[in-house]
């Protein structure tokens, strides 16, 4: 049995129902949907509620493995300071390659602690610093203020370097979601505005296409963590009535970058049974189109932040072991 949608890229626009579930993620995204419905405008600030769970700085540091300080740095010409989270090798004797990690949230909710506990992983076994940077959120701040945000973080990262401990040729933009989205965007403007040859993109299940109209997105229309209307939310929050239309710059959407040559390594990956499948696999695809080197991996019965929510089933465990090895051979001296 079929439904019948109208999206682009499907022929005769028909697609079938979601894919399957992976057995051990099933019952995790059921607990987890019970508790978060699809996100609608009016929403917005019942899921901005202070995290409990937020790591300290006594967490970030591990035992002293990390130093940890927060820094407001200048942010773009006419707009507030930019916050970043520092966490730094206590034992390096030498300046370290640096993962530059943007939050996710669909671009209207989290700070700089949100997902930095997985970047913090990667960092201790090869390590690594991480900066993490805070960005405005949407709607108070449409585009392109957060990416501006995180390329105001970056440059200012990339200039101290030295004091740091960092070296600047081994930066990897690395983010979730919406993160993903901006790491994207970030890697399109440092390329275009000659900001720094990053080593590497780390893309994590990216939300890179405003126009909402993949298979995927209609295939997953009312089921996972982040659908179709949950997407729609986030992008009118960044891009207002814009959204969809042609005004939309790559730098908010890079899924309508018309040039992706010149990108450095990237890795993706992204679930089967997700909105955000069909754009990233595309924008893979396109990677390779334009010449460049990208490693992507689909999950099977994966939905949207699988491995946060089911960190123990197996399939998990698979991904973040994917992601350490993707960035061990990125990294190697």
């Amino acid at each position: 049995m079929t439904t019948t949608h109208s999206p682009s890229g499907t022929g005769d626009g028909r697609v079938g129902p979601p894919p399957p579930m992976d057995a051990e993620l099933a019952a995790a995204l059921a607990t987890f949907t019970a508790v978060m419905p699809q996100l609608t405008a009016e929403l917005i600030p019942l899921v901005r509620r202070p995290d409990p769970a937020a790591p300290t700085d006594v967490d970030l540091a591990r035992g002293g493995t990390f130093a940890v300080e927060e820094r407001a740095v200048p942010g773009p010409e006419g707009a507030p300071e930019v916050r970043l989270l520092i966490c730094r090798p206590t034992a390096a004797t030498a300046p370290v390659p640096a993962l530059y990690y943007v939050h996710g949230g669909g671009m209207i909710l989290g700070d700089n602690r949100l997902g930095v506990s997985e970047a913090l992983d990667w960092a201790q076994d090869l390590g690594l610093a991480v900066v993490s940077v805070e960005y405005r959120l949407a709607p108070e701040t449409r585009h392109p203020g957060p990416v501006e945000d995180c390329h105001a973080g970056l440059v200012w990262t990339l200039a101290h370097a030295a004091e740091l401990g960092i070296d600047p040729d081994r930066v990897v933009v690395a983010g979730l979601s919406a993160g993903g989205g901006l790491a994207a965007a970030l890697a399109l403007m440092a390329r275009d505005r000659g900001t720094a040859a990053l080593a590497g993109q780390m893309l994590l299940s990216p939300m890179l296409d405003d126009r909402n109209d993949t298979p995927s997105a209609f295939q997953m229309e009312g089921h996972g963590v982040w659908d179709r209307i949950s997407n729609a939310t986030g992008w009118s929050a960044l891009l207002g009535e814009d959204r969809g239309t042609a005004a939309v710059s790559p730098y908010a959407a890079p899924a309508r970058a018309a040039d992706l040559s010149g990108l450095p390594p990237t890795f993706i990956d992204v679930g089967s049974a997700e909105t955000f499948r069909d754009e990233d696999v595309t924008y893979a695809s396109r990677l390779w189109a334009a010449g460049g080197r990208a490693e992507l991996h689909v999950w099977p019965g994966g939905f949207h932040g699988f491995d946060t929510i089911a960190p123990q089933a197996q399939i998990s465990q698979e991904a973040r072991a994917a992601r350490l090895r993707w960035l061990r051979r990125l990294l190697a001296p």
